[in-house]
């Protein structure tokens, strides 16, 4: 177990890197500081990446979704995104956030048990966490590891953990950070991680984020800035189950594809794509009893 351990935590730092809620939601906005935007292929692999995910029957996923009752947290809620974003309030106020904790076991279950107890957590936990609940309510979910630009040299503090959930009634992946409690927002549409840099390099109008939680959008957005650079999921987003943590890198165009972390953290299972058709897959509709197939994907722009 401690192997395994220290090789889901090396997919934070090797992948690269888990009382609001019946309240009203609160809008903040900000104008983002300006940058360069990064530049990535539209054009699919040749070799397309195999994502996959569970189905919410399975076992593991109904355990959490009954455990918990996720079904009445989001009740009333009629879209994806309004969903989406009451569980990362909900998710968001299971734990206070400490940067240094990490949970005994890494999986959705466990890391509430602990959290339960009086236990707080880093950012890696809320993505999965998060990734998690979203998954037992049928929404394909993913964690997705943010680094900087100066990954491989900086000491420390080069990587941050959000959550991607494809949202299909919008037919689009969004961004979700349940550390801070931030769904951005553009144009009052949402956003996935490299839409968000885009938005902040150039400064948008209309870049917002929806939060139930007191957090800033200027604070945020000036904070999660640097690690919009590199980009890096697991293929294997199934819960209940051994997965193997290989994964699959977004780089921009012209940079080198780092394959160290914080100077002596090996990049390993890693595939480099330059593609945000390859990184941004459209999953086809789950079908129940499916939980343990791969879901195949077309490489339409799904982003």
């Amino acid at each position: 177990m401690h192997t395994l351990l220290r090789m889901i935590y090396k997919a934070i730092t090797g992948f690269a890197l888990l009382a609001a809620l019946t309240g009203p939601t609160l809008v903040a906005t900000a104008q983002p500081s300006s940058g360069k935007a990064l530049e990535f292929a539209l054009a699919p692999d040749d070799a397309p990446c195999l994502f996959q995910y569970s189905a919410a029957d399975e076992a593991y996923l109904v355990t959490l979704r009954e455990n918990y009752a996720l079904t009445d947290i989001v009740a009333g809620k009629t879209t994806d995104l309004e969903k989406a974003r009451t569980l990362c309030t909900w998710v968001h106020n299971r734990w206070v956030h400490d940067g240094h904790v990490r949970a005994k076991k890494p999986d959705p279950l466990s890391i509430l048990k602990e959290a339960d107890l009086g236990s707080n957590f880093q950012c890696i936990e809320y993505s999965i966490v998060l990734s998690g609940a979203l998954a037992a309510l049928g929404m394909p979910a993913r964690a997705v590891y943010l680094k900087t630009a100066d990954a491989e040299t900086r000491r420390e503090g080069a990587g941050h953990a959000v959550t991607e959930v494809w949202l299909r009634d919008q037919q689009k992946w969004a961004m979700l950070d349940g550390q801070w409690d931030a769904v951005p927002l553009l144009n009052n549409k949402p956003i996935n991680v490299v839409e968000l840099q885009k938005a902040l390099a150039t400064n948008a109008p209309g870049l917002r984020i929806e939060t139930a939680s007191n957090t800033r959008a200027k604070t945020y957005f000036n904070w999660v800035s640097p690690y919009l650079y590199y980009f890096d999921t697991v293929l294997d987003n199934r819960f209940g189950i051994k997965t193997q943590p290989t994964g699959v890198m977004l780089v921009p165009l012209g940079a080198k594809c780092p394959t160290v972390f914080q100077r002596d953290t090996p990049i390993r299972r890693m595939r480099y794509t330059n593609s945000v058709t390859t990184f941004y897959p459209r999953p086809v509709e789950m079908l129940s009893g499916e939980a343990n197939k791969p879901s195949l994907h077309d490489v339409g722009r799904a982003y």
